[in-house]
């Protein structure tokens, strides 16, 4: 399955079986390396949180786990961010910039491999966040973020969406060797990315977004 440039996807997070988050994206172009998102500033998304409106990392863990919460309608506030999701890979790539369009680093998300799926009125890519990431320097510098949570939810086995903390860290621990050595896609790939003016998204999340997570 593979999307069309230009088309208007829904790319999901997940916990476990219930939806995390939500980006409303562009699609850039999707080949044999992978899914290329454009996230435009306002983009609509939906960001679980609890039914007082306090984030996942506002409370500890546990608490969280029987704490009533739900999707809020948000938007995409920052300035227009780049994501690629490679085939097969189990994380994906962000390009962020400033408020002036330029490139200022790259953020590299461990997740599941995306599952795509596609309703006619509506598509995506599902993914499960594993929580732990690696922010990038534009000199390829690089540190771990969200450690202190990633240990903090595994030690909550029967509540966490991730079952495997060594595979997740094999996975980060590879993508630093591609960091450390320049390599695609920390080469300077998709720095100047300029987005098609044409392309546009929806005020709202399409309707259909409340699909079951796709395996």
């Amino acid at each position: 399955m593979r999307f069309e440039p230009g088309r208007v996807i829904l790319h999901r997070h997940f916990h476990g079986h219930r939806i995390g988050l939500l980006k409303t994206a562009v699609v850039v172009a999707d080949d044999e390396r992978g899914l290329l998102l454009w996230v435009p500033r306002g983009a609509p998304m939906l960001d679980r949180k609890t039914v007082d409106n306090r984030g996942l990392r506002s409370l500890p863990f546990s608490e969280w786990l029987v704490t009533d919460t739900k999707l809020w309608e948000v938007v995409w506030n920052g300035p227009s961010l780049l994501k690629w999701l490679p085939r097969g890979e189990d994380h994906s790539v962000w390009w962020f910039r400033d408020e002036q369009g330029r490139f200022t680093r790259w953020y590299v998300n461990l997740e599941e491999s995306g599952v795509r799926w596609d309703d006619g009125h509506v598509a995506g890519v599902d993914i499960v966040d594993q929580d732990l990431d690696i922010v990038v320097a534009p000199d390829l510098s690089w540190q771990w973020k969200d450690e202190e949570e990633f240990v903090e939810r595994l030690a909550y086995p029967d509540g966490y969406w991730v079952a495997d903390e060594a595979a997740v860290r094999a996975e980060g621990e590879r993508v630093v060797k591609l960091i450390e050595a320049g390599r695609f896609p920390f080469d300077g790939t998709w720095c100047d990315f300029a987005p098609d003016p044409a392309w546009t998204v929806p005020d709202a999340v399409p309707g259909g977004w409340d699909r079951p997570r796709e395996r």
